[in-house]
This record gives structure tokens, C-alpha cells and sequence, in this order.
């Protein structure tokens, strides 16, 4: 992994303790895991809580009057206006089961608008960082989104709700859709690493109904750092409360967002 050097103290120790949590699930991938579930299918690992302490317990040394939002642990208020957002294990579901597709997300809020993102991946030792005006890098090297025009030529990721055996909201209407009118559609069960890939230009574009504000804030800075568009999924401007979000190279934006409307499935439990 080529390492990406900052004079932004704030970006490097989110890279330090990213990479750090990022090897430490590395290593102990494919042992014996103690799951517990916090819905059907909506699991968390040891792991996940493992991984989150050790991230916010070096973010707390570092800046003690920076509030924390994480996935397992909450909300700890700041006496700044600064927020950290913190998903320590994104793709637990892939990494319980020893699937190799997860990814670590930081991200630095600043008065309600995302200043920093970090997405590691451990196992192809990827690290994606974006710096709000500063661009986009992939171990150091700028990324930017794809230049593809039509969504028949598309590449599209998604995924689906933890609530899909309960919800109307199951974006299952949506995935068939687009699953017609793309080339392809992906489901990696990562969040970030879809943003994160679609910031690369390896995806033209990724939605998700539902989501929560530690799976979304990374990708909303890397893919508009890279050159893209991210929105809601309805279309207006983008916010950790969503609903949900579209990350695209900007050029298809529109196109997915007529699907995405035209196939969203009516009044029962959903609007």
C-alpha cells in the first residue's frame, strides 16, 4: 500500500487508526466468531466492537473535544463543532462468514458538511482519502469517476435493507429495474467500498434506500471529490439523514434517478 501523506494532522490519524483496524480484522478474518444479532439478519461480530474501540479510543487521545458518532457505540458530544463518523466494519455480514469484501470508513464532519474521508480495505490494501477541495486519491494517486454516458453501458452496485423481511422497503423493485436497464448490477455488501468505487471509476454508480449516516458520509465526499454527483435517492441534496443515497460519475445521474422513481413500489409501507 503506497502511503498517502498529509500535512492535515486531523487526515492523518484518521488514515493511522483506519489502516491500523483495517489489519487488525485482517488478521483475525476466517477464525471463530461470537455473533450476535441486532435484527433478522442484521448482525455484529466481536470484531466490529473490537475494531470500533480501537478506532475511537485513539480519535479521543488524539482530539479529546471532537464529538464521535459510531456504529456500535452511539453518540459521544464534542465542545467543538467537529464529529467524527465512524463505521469500523463495513460488510460485517461478508466477514462473519469469512468473505473477503469489507472495508473500515472514517469520516471528519465539520459543522454538518464532511471535510474528510478515509475507506481502507485490508485485504487488497486499498486506501481511498479525499479532502473536501482537495480531490480524490487512491494510495496516493488521484482517482476520478467514470466517463461512462448511457445507463445500458452502466456498471451499478446496490444493496439491501437489514428490515427487507419486515418493510415494504425492500428496493427489490428498484434492483429488477435497473438490473434490466443497466449493463450490470453488483451487490458487494459494502457500503463504503461501493462509494469508494464508484469514486474510482470502477462503478459508474450505486444507490441504497437505506442507510445509516456512517455508511454514507465517506462515500458523499470521495465520489463528489472524484468529479461525481451524490444526492438522495428522491433526487434532492444530499444529507446523512438521506433518504438513502446516489453516488454516480454525474453523467447517468439523471437516468437512474427516472428509474429509481418510476419503479419505486407504491403505498404499501412505502410512499
Amino acid at each position: 500500500m503506497v502511503r498517502y501523506h498529509s500535512v492535515n494532522s486531523s487526515l492523518t490519524v484518521a488514515i493511522e487508526v483506519a489502516t491500523a483496524a483495517g489489519k487488525m480484522l485482517r488478521e483475525e478474518l476466517g477464525r471463530a466468531r461470537q455473533i450476535s444479532f441486532k435484527g433478522a439478519i442484521n448482525l455484529v461480530t466481536e470484531m466490529d466492537r473490537r475494531a470500533e474501540r480501537l478506532i475511537v479510543e485513539r480519535l479521543r487521545e488524539a482530539f479529546p473535544h471532537h464529538g464521535i458518532l459510531a456504529e456500535e457505540s452511539g453518540t459521544r458530544a464534542g465542545t467543538v463543532p467537529y464529529r467524527w463518523i465512524i463505521d469500523p466494519l463495513d460488510g460485517t455480514t461478508n466477514y462473519a462468514h469469512g468473505f473477503p469484501v469489507f472495508a473500515v470508513g472514517i469520516a471528519l464532519e465539520a459543522e454538518g458538511e464532511i471535510i474528510l474521508a478515509v475507506a481502507y480495505d485490508p485485504n487488497l490494501e486499498e486506501l481511498f482519502v479525499a479532502e473536501r477541495g482537495k480531490g480524490a486519491y487512491l494510495n496516493g494517486e488521484p482517482i476520478r469517476v467514470s466517463g461512462t454516458t448511457q445507463l445500458d453501458r452502466s456498471l451499478l452496485a446496490t444493496g439491501f435493507p437489514y428490515t427487507i423481511r419486515e418493510s415494504g422497503v425492500t428496493n427489490l423493485p428498484e434492483f429488477a429495474a435497473l438490473s434490466l436497464k443497466a449493463q450490470a448490477v453488483r451487490r458487494l455488501g459494502s457500503a463504503i467500498l461501493d462509494g469508494a468505487y464508484v469514486a474510482a471509476g470502477r462503478l459508474d454508480g450505486y444507490w441504497e434506500l437505506t442507510l445509516g449516516p456512517w455508511d454514507m458520509a465517506p462515500t458523499a465526499l470521495l465520489v463528489t471529490e472524484a468529479g461525481g454527483t451524490v444526492t438522495t435517492v428522491r433526487g434532492d441534496v444530499f444529507h446523512l439523514d438521506g433518504p438513502g443515497i446516489l453516488a454516480t460519475n454525474g453523467k447517468i445521474h439523471q437516468a437512474v434517478l427516472e428509474a429509481l422513481a418510476t419503479n419505486r413500489a407504491s403505498p404499501r409501507g412505502r410512499d
